[in-house]
Formats: structure tokens, C-alpha cells, sequence
């Protein structure tokens, strides 16, 4: 009997290098957990057998979705935790969750999840996003054959906004700190099912938004601006978090190709009803991409101020090492000084999630 009624749901296939650690860290919970192998030929099965309550197999049909629902499906609780093989938890508090499964019991949980990255440079970095990774599978399932996501069972709510939760966790992904030959090996084979997707849904806006992602990460900026685009033009609503990633994300691949004036166009159109700390780090990004240094400095500061600020993860330090700077610039060391602890702490954190 677990601890609590949760059942860790874990597709793999060829991961040695991560499972271990990644099933060791959640014995101390006492969860059920359940790890579905989609055609392993290294010793995936084997160590997942010292330490799931159950190893079962799936016969892959390119379907992520598919994959994480069959596991689901053979899971005992009715509340799923979908994690990945690289994704590690660091801590978890099991009796606030336990509260927040009873007074929102129809809601879905988000994972604050920090991700060690290269940059482009070479350098250790981390990221952070929010991802829903916690449901009742009465409610709930995954759809979408690759980047899945979790949607209502009611035909009726598929479209709306899901109602969420923060999960009182801390989970560290390893899966982005990848040479750019194995990325480039990833996004390929991303791309293959995602341009299947488009050819039966060709307006489906996340599904044009994901292409442009796989495209910029391999370096086709000029390409995924084309389908970034594509997916604007269908107009969705900024109320949906990865509509904002879209945005953000144009934004981004515009300056990429030498349209800074475009980025920072497109970034006005939007910032009224976009009020992210990402989407404002990111317009302040482009004020300076566009030499408004002044007008960069006032959304720096503001995003430092937004309640989701923690989403920022690595950039809330290059927001503080920006503001600096400018200060600086301007010759107010006296207000550049203000910002140097807070530069600091971030430093400390960065190094703490690197070395986690």
C-alpha cells in the first residue's frame, strides 16, 4: 500500500543511463509505480525491475500519448504522476499533496520543472517551466502522438483552459543537456511524427508551434519563423500558457534572423494581455535587441517583481546582471549596487540546480 494514492507512470525505451536514478529517488514516498518499456534493447528492463511495482511492455506505434495512457491504464490509483527517465525529484511534500487531491479534486497538478541546458556558448545553464504532470485519470488523458498533452475526457471541456495547481515539488531534467549531435538525433525524430500530425491536422496551432521549436533548436531559424507564423496567423488566445511560448518564441527567432524591429513589434501587439514573467523578460530582451536600453531596464525590473518570477529560472540572474549593467552605463553605480546581492543569490542557485 503506498503512502498516498499516487502512481508514478514512466515510459522508456534504451535509458540505462537515467532510470536508476531516476526510480531510486522515488522509493523514499512509497508510490506505486508503474514503467511501461516501449521496446528497450540496453538493460532498461532490468533495472526498472529492481525497483517498479510494475515493468510492462508496449509495442511502440509512434504515439507518446498512446504510450503514457497504456500505463495509466494498468496504474491501481486513479491519480497519475507522469515523470520521464531523466527527470529526477529532488523533494516532494506528501501531505500538503495530499490536501490539494481533496480540495481540488478535478483539478491537474504543474511541476515547476528546472532543466539543465547547454547554451550555444558550451555553458551549464538551467531553465525552468511549468508542465502538468499530475491528474486523475477518471478526468483525464494524454493526447497528442508527440509533445503530448493532458486534455479532458469531456469532448465538451477538450478546448478549454485546464484548471491547475502548483505540486509542492522540486524535479530536475536531465534530457536537454544533450551534445548537439544527439539533439539534432532528438528534434529529427520529433519532427518526423509531428509533420505526420500536421498532414492530418494542417491548422492545428501547437502542432505548427512544436515544428517551429524542433527547427530553431537545430539551428533552421528561417524555417521556423515560417511555421511560428503560421501558427500566429490562426490567431489563438494569449490566455493559453504555450500561446505565450509561441510569442516568446517568434519573438526570439525574428532577432535570430536579423528582424529585431519585427520582434519588438510583435511583442507590443501582445503585451497587454501577456503578463508572464517570461513574456516580460523576453519584451525587455527586445528592447535592448532594438537599443532602448531605458525601456529594457523598466520590464527587467517589473519581471524581478511578477508572482511566477521562479519561472524564470537562469534568466532571473540575467535579469539583475542586465540591470546592472545598464545602471552602469547610465553612471548610477548607486542603483547598480542595489542589484548586486540579488545577482548573487542567483548565482548560488544556479550552482545549487547544476550540482543537484
Amino acid at each position: 500500500m503506498s503512502k498516498v494514492p499516487i502512481s508514478v507512470c514512466i515510459i522508456a525505451k534504451n535509458e540505462e543511463k537515467h532510470i536508476e536514478e531516476c526510480l531510486r529517488r522515488l522509493l523514499p514516498y512509497g508510490f506505486e509505480i508503474i514503467v511501461t518499456d516501449t521496446g528497450s534493447t540496453d538493460r532498461t528492463k532490468e533495472i526498472a525491475q529492481k525497483y517498479a511495482t510494475k515493468v510492462l511492455d508496449f509495442e511502440w506505434i509512434d504515439d507518446f500519448a498512446a504510450a503514457r495512457n497504456f500505463c495509466a491504464e494498468n496504474a491501481s490509483n486513479n491519480w497519475i504522476l507522469a515523470l520521464d527517465c531523466d527527470e529526477y525529484v529532488n523533494s516532494f511534500d506528501l501531505k500538503l499533496t495530499r490536501i490539494l487531491m481533496q480540495k481540488f479534486a478535478r483539478y491537474t497538478g504543474v511541476i515547476r520543472m528546472k532543466s539543465l541546458v547547454i547554451k550555444d556558448s558550451g555553458e551549464d545553464s538551467f531553465s525552468v517551466d511549468d508542465v502538468t504532470r499530475f491528474y486523475n485519470k477518471n478526468f483525464y488523458a494524454y493526447f497528442y502522438p508527440i509533445h503530448e498533452q493532458i486534455c479532458a475526457l469531456n469532448m465538451s471541456q477538450r478546448e478549454e483552459m485546464l484548471s491547475c495547481f502548483l505540486m509542492p515539488m522540486e524535479v530536475i531534467h536531465h534530457g536537454y543537456a544533450l551534445s548537439k549531435e544527439d539533439m539534432d538525433k532528438k528534434q529529427g525524430r520529433n519532427l518526423d511524427l509531428l509533420y505526420k500530425n500536421l498532414e492530418k491536422n494542417p491548422d492545428d496551432v501547437y502542432t505548427l508551434f512544436q515544428i517551429g521549436q524542433s527547427l530553431f533548436i537545430i539551428g533552421n531559424y528561417e524555417e521556423s519563423v515560417e511555421y511560428y507564423e503560421k501558427a500566429i496567423e490562426q490567431e489563438p488566445s494569449p490566455e493559453y500558457l504555450y500561446v505565450q511560448m509561441l510569442i516568446i518564441a517568434l519573438a526570439k527567432a525574428y532577432v535570430r534572423v536579423g528582424r529585431a524591429p519585427d520582434a519588438l513589434t510583435l511583442m507590443n501587439r501582445y503585451a497587454p494581455k501577456c503578463k508572464t514573467a517570461k513574456f516580460v523578460f523576453t519584451h525587455a530582451a527586445v528592447y535592448m535587441d532594438n537599443n532602448q536600453p531605458l525601456k529594457a531596464c523598466l520590464l527587467y525590473i517589473k519581471a524581478t517583481t511578477l508572482p511566477d518570477v521562479n519561472t524564470l529560472g537562469e534568466n532571473l540572474g540575467d535579469c539583475y546582471e542586465s540591470i546592472i549593467a545598464i545602471y552602469k552605463d547610465m553612471g548610477n553605480d548607486e542603483m547598480a549596487n542595489l542589484f548586486i546581492d540579488k545577482y548573487n543569490a542567483c548565482k548560488a542557485e544556479k550552482e545549487r540546480v547544476l550540482n543537484s
